[in-house]
């Protein structure tokens, strides 16, 4: 972290700007189009899996983008560029879902195209803008930070789903286009407002610390996975990340199918829940700050126990699916994403603690493995998601009794990750016992780093 040049709290809520104009592009291209492929043009619901699923595996590159940004030692490149990509991708998956009500095998040949570009998108700004606030946000403010960004971020879906919810109404494949691009360009402008200067003349101070990071990239991802903190914490991220993620794309067509919401009514569902994750967040967030930030087992606690109230919240809407449409089902949905809330304020809470422990200028790469880590996690839990409602649909005839399986199957695996995350401590001891080793063979290494090693 270069502390000769820490960022305010301002300049911190600058960059959770970017991550409200990331936020809100990326609503409409996992929640609204993934609907109308589903429900409006009654296409199976594995094809908007299988578009997700694509743009996570490419996020894979996440290691590959943070190394750029330690090496270069400037983020604002990347953010602006990747924001570039995303903007333009998300502007081709409206086109290409408003060409499927035409010719759908072209509609989905350029679908799968602009899901490429929103992965390659998200991977570059979204790595970078934490590489950055991981290097830049001094240790007692780091907790807040993620959770001041990440709650920028919900805001960004709230805002943009209610929104865009309503322009939606009545739908067309001609509103949809129009109003995906006007926020994708409006995204962009914020990203460019929020940027300007940002790492100012930081610039000299980061450029003396660059040379730690000039090793080759197979090396430095390696020495990153050496270390047992950083590889443990990814398997927690994985697994907590699925459980997150496998509800994604089939909450609005389980909406669509059984309570018989509109395009309109199911995004400002979507909205709803993203509101319900911001309170989450905030909640914790307030009630914790004095202990997210110095006490490690204060931010398990916290995963543990978001965890098993999101397999509660779920557990809950595999009820209601036996008693569509008189169910609350709002309700639930925003109890759902209170709890998804609790528990990824800690995780990012952790994240971005743990980020700079252990070799210097990693900071990039790390977020790119856990970025990764987690965009696997995604792409899986949403395509896995898909497939389990496709098939028990085929082998169930309730669509009720279908919907509740999967919902309950996704509950049991937030136990999962609740369990994983109560053994996190361990991590925390054996850091130690590595550390040492990996550093003293940079020092040994000529051109590895020099004094900074």
């Amino acid at each position: 972290m270069n502390a000769a040049y820490p960022f305010g709290w301002f300049s911190i809520f600058r960059l959770g700007l970017v991550q409200t104009a990331l936020g809100s592009i990326v609503v409409l291209t996992t929640s609204t189009m993934n609907r109308v492929m589903v429900v409006e043009y009654a296409l199976p619901a594995m094809l908007p899996g299988l578009l997700v699923g694509l743009h996570y595996a490419i996020q894979l590159a996440r290691p590959r983008f943070g190394y750029g940004s330690d090496v270069g030692g400037r983020s604002t490149p990347w953010i602006v560029g990747g924001m570039a990509t995303l903007a333009l991708g998300g502007i081709g998956a409206a086109v290409a879902t408003a060409w499927m009500a035409t010719n759908v095998y072209a509609g989905i040949a350029l679908a799968f195209a602009a899901f490429g570009f929103i992965g390659v998108g998200v991977g570059a700004a979204g790595t970078s803008l934490l590489a950055l606030l991981a290097r830049r946000v001094g240790e007692q403010r780091r907790a807040a930070a993620a959770t001041i960004v990440w709650v920028m971020m919900i805001a960004g879906f709230v805002v943009t789903a209610g929104t865009a919810g309503h322009f939606l109404d009545p739908f067309s494949p001609e509103r949809l286009v129009t109003v995906v691009a006007t926020v994708a360009c409006a995204a962009f402008i914020l990203t460019l407002a929020a940027v300007y200067n940002v790492e100012g003349e930081g610039r000299a101070a980061i450029s003396n610390d660059v040379a730690a990071a000039r090793v080759p990239f197979r090396d430095a991802l390696r020495d990153v996975w050496s270390e047992p903190r950083a590889r443990q914490f990814t398997v927690f991220v994985f697994v907590s990340m699925l459980a997150y993620s496998a509800q994604d794309l089939i909450l609005e067509p389980f909406a669509g199918t059984l309570f018989g919401y509109t395009p309109g009514q199911s995004t400002q569902l979507s909205g709803m829940q993203n509101a319900g994750v911001l309170l989450g967040m905030v909640l914790v967030g307030v009630a914790g700050s004095a202990t997210i930030a110095g006490r490690w087992g204060s931010m398990r606690l916290w995963a543990i126990g978001g965890c098993v109230a999101s397999a509660m919240s779920l557990l809950l809407l595999a009820l209601g699916a036996f008693h569509a449409p008189l169910w609350p089902l709002a309700a639930g949905v925003f109890a759902l994403g209170v709890s998804n809330g609790a528990f990824a304020v800690a995780a990012i809470g952790s994240m971005m603690a743990l980020a700079g422990v252990g070799r210097p200028q990693r900071e990039g790469v790390r977020m790119g493995v856990w970025g990764a880590a987690q965009a696997v996690a995604f792409g899986l839990g949403g395509f896995l998601g898909t497939v389990a409602i496709d098939v028990t649909r085929a082998l169930i005839d309730s669509a009720g009794a279908a919907y509740a399986a999967v919902f309950a199957g996704e509950g049991l695996l937030f136990l999962v990750a609740g369990a994983l995350a109560s053994n996190i401590d361990y991590v925390k001891r054996a850091d130690r016992a590595v550390r040492a080793p990996v550093l003293q063979r940079f020092a040994m290494t000529p051109n590895a780093g020099g004094d900074e090693a």
